[in-house]
């Protein structure tokens, strides 16, 4: 009865915490300074005091300095990053001259700006023809946050007075586009394509495809007895081929990709200021190889938020006709200053895996970006994927060199690839054929199919080898290929 009768009370309050905090995960450093300022101005149980504390122990600092416990040395390993919050007037620079301005970075400025529709639109540009390129438009614009089309594909067809074959032709080439499955009208189609792809370069499950098309509902409800019963498989079969689903495939490619694209929609134009102002930034002590790294998240504001000390007295005097709304105003202020406290903290512990994992690409540059996904690094921290989503969504990190990229580049599955793609035809003596650089490709131990490296080609605006010159700088072969576009 004690059981029943504290679980009502209990539910709406973790209900609360839980929403409010996977808010406030989704905000950007610059968001999130909004937020308080207006919680400030509205909520009298909050305050601002003017003191330097810690926000991850609280203790209070002295001067400028950062916090002496939890920005201290590691000391069982080098690549073991010490991370910790600080306000952003704290900040310094990569330089160490505290300087606050930030160094222009027009490849960062792009990646953070461009949304899904683009994106996938420079990759398949090259294939299309220019008739079909305000159609492929058309499909792209009536995509869902989830990546999957939002419209019969008949209704376009009408509105285009083109032929349902030819539209689904189209579709076929976006969906094969970076993030694989994009533009399909459902995820169980997603899922079929993302499969017939991976097969491609890699062994799959037997009836795996099957399993989709007839079981996907009771794939999702893990119910592996009874479409074993369904396809005549035993249940240790399809076992195996549900977690190879789950590790290999994803049923909302815009989510993968792109974590949060409704929040990334709506956050457009504040990521124009992170581009100045990253979230995180990420330094070293010195200059050698073996130290560790310094991670600063950002606090958007300095001094210490908590509830108002005199409000909680008045409160226990407060008149009839306020008590409830003074209660719920402590309650709003507690509430806040506890989920803030949640998001560093989950902040802070993405970062000391992301550092550790890509420690090489922090270092050495793109080719050596590891391919990371937000489902295994949610499954390693014990959160849930929507979760490293949202904490990654609309986020800049300064890197070691000055350089400004968007946090959602440490789980760019091709980057490394792409990058030794354009190594290869940086380097080719004549013009390379997509089948010839995938051989290559496949001798430095990355097999792509032919039409994965036509993408990766697009993605990186170069050129098909008949187009090529050797003879051609490659930064003119982008251009010309972007003016085309």
């Amino acid at each position: 009865m004690l059981v029943q009768r504290h679980s009502p009370s209990l539910r709406p309050l973790t209900t609360a915490h839980l929403a409010q905090t996977m808010t406030l995960l989704g905000l950007s450093a610059l968001e999130l300074r909004q937020k308080i300022e207006s919680a400030l101005a509205s909520n009298p149980a909050l305050e601002l005091v003017d003191e330097r504390r810690c926000p991850t122990c609280r203790r209070v600092l002295a001067g400028s300095s950062t916090c002496p416990f939890c920005s201290r040395l590691p000391t069982s390993s080098a690549d073991e990053p010490i991370v910790f919050v600080s306000a952003r007037e704290d900040f310094q620079n990569f330089n160490g001259t505290g300087s606050r301005e930030m160094p222009e970075d027009n490849y960062a400025q792009a990646a953070l700006h461009e949304d899904l529709p683009h994106f996938v639109m420079r990759q398949i540009a090259s294939e299309l023809e220019p008739e079909d390129r305000p159609i492929v438009a058309h499909i792209l614009t009536s995509l869902d946050e989830d990546g999957l089309l939002s419209v019969p594909l008949v209704e376009i067809a009408r509105y285009h007075h083109i032929s349902l074959s030819r539209i689904e032709e189209l579709l076929r080439i976006i969906q094969h586009a970076d993030p694989i499955g994009v533009g399909s009208p459902s995820p169980q189609e997603a899922l079929l394509v993302q499969l017939e792809v991976l097969a491609e370069t890699r062994p799959v499950p037997a009836m795996a495809a099957e399993a989709i098309k007839q079981g996907m509902d009771l794939l999702s409800r893990h119910r592996y007895s009874e479409l074993g019963q369904l396809l005549g498989l035993p249940t240790a079969q399809i076992t195996e081929i549900a977690r190879f689903i789950g590790e290999n495939l994803y049923p909302f490619p815009g989510r993968f990709h792109w974590g949060d694209v409704s929040l990334n929609r709506q956050n457009q134009k504040t990521n124009q200021y992170s581009f100045h102002y990253p979230d995180v930034i990420i330094s070293r002590l010195n200059e050698s190889e073996d130290t560790p790294f310094i991670v600063e998240v950002a606090l958007p504001l300095a001094g210490t938020l908590r509830i108002n000390p005199l409000f909680r007295e008045a409160l226990q005097q407060a008149p009839q006709d306020k008590a409830e709304q003074w209660k719920s105003d402590l309650e709003q202020a507690a509430l806040l200053v506890k989920c803030l406290q949640q998001r560093n903290h989950t902040i802070v512990r993405l970062m000391q895996k992301i550092t550790v994992l890509q420690r090489e690409f922090i270092l050495h540059g793109d080719a050596h970006l590891l391919p990371v996904t937000r489902a295994t690094l949610a499954k390693d921290l014990e959160v849930h994927e929507s979760t490293i989503s949202r904490a990654v969504s609309g986020k800049a990190v300064q890197l070691p060199s000055g350089h400004i990229i968007p946090m959602s580049m440490f789980f760019d599955r091709s980057l490394h690839i792409r990058t030794a793609l354009k190594q290869i035809v940086d380097q080719e003596t004549k013009p390379l054929s997509d089948t010839e650089i995938g051989s290559l490709l496949a001798e430095q131990g990355y097999k792509v199919a032919r039409r994965t490296v036509a993408k990766y080609r697009s993605m990186e605006g170069i050129l098909p080898a008949h187009l090529r010159q050797s003879n051609r700088p490659q930064s003119r072969q982008s251009q010309t290929l972007r003016e085309a576009i």
